[in-house]
């Protein structure tokens, strides 16, 4: 079945990246279509579509595009607020047709947060408004992904001093719990193991560096053990992430942003993808932003979307499998 990536920020690199991701997968798949101004896409042949159904027919020799004019010109680097309904759009008809069915997966192209926040947009992010389309959990949960690594932040986008205020055993617990499900769903992994990272340096030291591991952390593993979730920790964030430590997990829980996002980014930034857990659909993106510097200037690395939609296809035949 069709993938369905949306327009993400037409001033952005989105549009050149859905090119060359096309020129890269359309002798072998996976199958997508593009949800966008067929004039933003640069340097391939393009193919109007009136429903995702008909892409694969057109796949191998253009790129399919379900065509919908923006309001205003494009200039590359340059984003507009008149552009947002079109961007929200495209997110929201992404998400419409997976959920009926009509599409295997989703695949967002990176948007320009700030932008979307001018034109009036409440959500603090792309992952927070797809959970409004499409909820399955209490909450949506972020895991990025790469051969090596895959990784899961319990706070995300907000200041750190508050990420660190807002840690409970019940939120640490709830976000591992919403991993873990997805992981055995998603991944295809039958019983996943979880290393939940400490907060403070050697994992506190027994309690002289800080108490978060004893007072919050461990809790949460000890109610993840009673669960019969395979989790262990709390663990020394300066060591969990090693060549020798990274075969003994599935997945790292970090307890905010960056505790997840370097170790990540640093063994694979180009190949990284960003997997929206806790919703009704499959949805993966490339693990990078707009890059507005080098928007239209043919610099921009496709790798990371290339990523997103492989994954993307194999998140859904999982999913598909374990439905069956």
């Amino acid at each position: 079945m069709t993938l369905v990536l949306t327009l993400g920020e037409p001033a952005g690199i989105g549009p050149e990246i859905t090119a060359a991701a096309w020129r890269a997968l359309h002798r072998q798949g996976p199958v997508f279509c593009w949800i966008g101004d067929a004039g933003l896409i640069p340097q391939v042949p393009v193919a109007h579509i009136a429903a995702p159904e008909e892409a694969a027919a057109c796949f191998a020799e253009a790129l399919p595009v379900l065509h919908r004019p923006l309001p205003a010109p494009v200039l590359p680097g340059r984003p507009s607020p008149a552009t947002a309904p079109a961007v929200l759009a495209s997110i929201e008809e992404a998400v419409a047709l997976a959920r009926a069915g009509r599409a295997a997966a989703v695949v967002t192209n990176p948007v320009q947060k700030a932008v979307l926040t001018a034109a009036g947009f409440p959500h603090p992010g792309h992952t927070e408004f797809l959970h409004t389309l499409a909820p399955a959990a209490p909450r949506p949960v972020m895991l990025l992904a790469c051969p090596e690594l895959r990784v899961v932040p319990v706070t995300v986008h907000e200041p750190l001093r508050q990420a660190i205020a807002r840690l409970t055993p019940e939120l640490i617990e709830e976000v591992a719990v919403i991993a873990h499900d997805g992981l055995r769903r998603d991944f295809g992994l039958p019983a996943p193991r979880l290393a939940v990272a400490g907060l403070n340096p050697h994992a506190g030291e027994g309690g002289s560096l800080g108490r978060e591991e004893i007072e919050i952390v461990a809790p949460a593993v000890e109610a993840l053990r009673a669960r019969g979730i395979d989790a262990r920790g709390p663990l020394p964030p300066d060591t969990m992430f090693t060549a020798l430590a990274r075969p003994r997990m599935d997945c790292a829980i970090c307890l905010y942003h960056d505790q997840a996002l370097i170790p990540l980014k640093t063994l694979d930034m180009a190949g990284g993808v960003n997997v929206t857990l806790g919703l009704s659909i499959i949805r993966t993106s490339p693990d990078h932003g707009t890059a507005l510097d080098i928007a239209g200037r043919g610099l921009a690395d496709a790798s990371s979307l290339i990523a997103a939609i492989r994954l993307a296809a194999e998140l859904a035949a999982n999913r598909e499998r374990q439905c069956s």
